[in-house]
């Protein structure tokens, strides 16, 4: 496994990930992956920390805290030896924002008691409007909670990349945004570089598009299960992303990579991410993902080639 620094935080991580929302489990409405088995998610983690990860993602509202009781479970005695991210913001995924000071330290504190620690490595705020990059009020709320000892650094997670460039700002040490061959918006509206020149770290989330990267929709009537967030979205959004893995098919030849492989490589191609999260639910993913890191690297040929593939076909139904 490679590690890198998360910006300007001193924190090593490694450069593969592990996303948390999916084992968190169901949640009401559309708002999870379904139901998953406890034990197969324990067995993920702790397969995954074996194989090098040590940067663990996740949020209060994941599983309604679930995702973050079992990390709690399965690294309480190796805590010095993993770094954990959760985030705040929402109470519900239907319910609208509250970043008061109470709302946050409520937020953070039953965190701290489902993750069995007494400090969070990042606190991330969860989807905030860009008008909180600003917010001097906010920003000294969260500098409390770092001089008390509750966390170590705090950040955001954006809702698009765009937003994210609000966020180059001295105060705010990370952002995590989406990545991925099929959405390079990161990359084409600067936030990559800039945040790079900034010290801020960043943190590629859905490098496998939500899945469909990897190839296993492709061909297929895709029908998710009710719960899953993915069934909300047009029918025809799901079928342009199941079958994107065919135009990079050809990348692959003669090469032992998985799509997934391929997908999770091309993220970790640009020096500015700091690491990527794909989510994980068993451990053959977690031994998957995490030999990413010790593929050989892209060529540069091969990145334009993705990059050039992405800007000649429209992966979005409406806009990018």
């Amino acid at each position: 496994m490679n590690y890198r620094y998360l910006g300007n935080t001193g924190l090593r991580v490694s450069e593969i990930g592990f996303g948390a929302w999916a084992i968190g489990g169901l949640t009401s409405g559309q708002t999870s992956y379904g139901e998953m088995d406890d034990d197969i998610s324990l067995d993920a983690l702790l397969t995954a920390f074996d194989c090098g990860i040590n940067f663990f993602d996740t949020a209060d509202i994941y599983g309604n805290g679930h995702s973050e009781e079992l990390l709690g479970k399965a690294f309480k005695e190796k805590r010095s030896k993993v770094i954990i991210a959760s985030k705040c913001g929402y109470r519900r995924f239907d319910s609208g924002h509250d970043f008061s000071e109470q709302a946050i330290r409520t937020s953070l504190e039953n965190s701290l008691v489902r993750l069995q620690t007494d400090c969070l490595d990042l606190l991330q705020l969860h989807n905030p409007s860009v008008e909180i990059a600003e917010n001097n009020g906010l920003i000294a709320v969260l500098n409390k909670l770092r001089d008390e000892g509750k966390i170590r650094v705090f950040g955001v997670s954006v809702k698009s990349p765009s937003d994210g460039l609000k966020f180059i700002r001295p105060a705010w040490q990370t952002i995590q945004c989406n990545f991925n061959m099929v959405d390079q918006r990161a990359l084409n509206c600067g936030l990559i570089s800039q945040a790079a020149a900034a010290g801020i770290g960043i943190i590629a989330r859905t490098p496998l598009a939500f899945g469909f990267l990897s190839g296993n929709f492709a061909g297929k009537d895709v029908e998710f299960k009710e719960g899953d967030h993915r069934s909300r979205w047009p029918t025809e959004q799901i079928r342009i992303w199941a079958e994107a893995p065919r135009y990079f098919l050809k990348l692959n030849d003669n090469k032992s990579r998985t799509l997934s492989q391929l997908a999770i490589k091309f993220c970790v191609s640009f020096d500015g991410i700091a690491t990527v999260i794909p989510g994980i639910t068993n451990k053959d993913e977690a031994v998957e993902n995490s030999s990413v890191s010790g593929l050989e690297p892209l060529t540069k040929s091969e990145i334009e080639e993705i990059i050039c593939i992405a800007k000649e076909h429209s992966f979005y139904v409406n806009t990018k």
